[in-house]
């Protein structure tokens, strides 16, 4: 009785053995394809990072061009009719710290 027994615990981890070696293939495989996956979305979202980036610097140097003192002084002198203010165009008001 007790080489039948071990026998049936040799034949239960062999089919174990047997089972679990198709399971870990089938594992591995899905473990590679998400790995792949995940790859392809860090790519994409490098990719997008980079163009981001690019995007902004465009746009701070737009802001910089477009925030230029030359540039604010020849729109108002030429597209408002401005001009720069002389001493007698300037008055001076004091205000004392009473409240009403």
């Amino acid at each position: 009785m007790n080489f039948r027994f071990k026998d049936f615990l040799i034949r239960v981890a062999v089919i174990l053995l047997v089972l679990s070696v198709p399971l870990m293939l089938f594992l591995y495989a899905m473990q590679a394809k998400q790995y792949t996956n995940l790859t392809k979305e860090v790519r994409a979202l490098e990719q997008k990072q980079e163009k981001l980036i690019e995007d902004n610097k465009k746009l701070v140097s737009d802001i910089a061009i477009l925030s230029s003192a030359d540039r604010i002084e020849k729109m108002a002198v030429e597209e408002l009719g401005m001009h720069k203010a002389e001493k007698e165009d300037i008055v001076r008001v004091e205000m004392t710290g009473e409240k009403q």
